[in-house]
């Protein structure tokens, strides 16, 4: 057996009297949704959820010949019409959202190169005062004169 043989049965013998943890942190792989979005969400949930309950119980009534199957269909069917309306107010919370705080502006190539073209013309004017500036300041700690001879 070599060291490295040696090693790696060290190793293993070490890591087996350690315990693994129960609950690993893994980054999330999506965005969290937005609050009003995620209220939304867990509000269609319920009602879907709460609308199935109701769908299967009024179909058991109706299988066991309850007087109240009826009543319980009526209501499963203004059920189904709030549940859909939850699912889409879902959709436009998503929509409204993204519109209000989640757009990225991105300007178009052509505004981004007029922008570059500005940004470029004011750095050469004010390289160009900087350099007439510091020309007239050593003219005046020169006395004017051109040469030093």
């Amino acid at each position: 057996m070599d060291t490295d043989e040696r090693r790696g049965t060290a190793r293993a013998t070490s890591y087996a009297n350690v315990p693994r943890e129960l609950w690993v942190e893994e980054p999330a792989v999506r965005r969290r949704m937005a609050d009003p979005v995620r209220t939304a969400a867990v509000r269609a949930v319920i009602i879907a959820s709460l609308t199935m309950i109701q769908g299967m119980i009024a179909f058991l009534c109706t299988l066991t010949g309850s007087w109240l199957a009826f009543p319980m269909v009526l209501s499963s069917v203004g059920s189904t019409v709030v549940a859909t309306w939850a699912v889409l107010d879902v959709w436009v919370t998503r929509q409204v959202w993204n519109q209000r705080n989640g757009v990225v502006s991105m300007p178009s190539s052509t505004a981004r190169q007029l922008r570059r073209e500005r940004r470029r013309a004011r750095r050469t004017a004010r390289a160009a005062a900087r350099e007439s500036a510091r020309i007239r300041r050593r003219e005046r700690s020169r006395g004017g004169r051109l040469s030093e001879a």
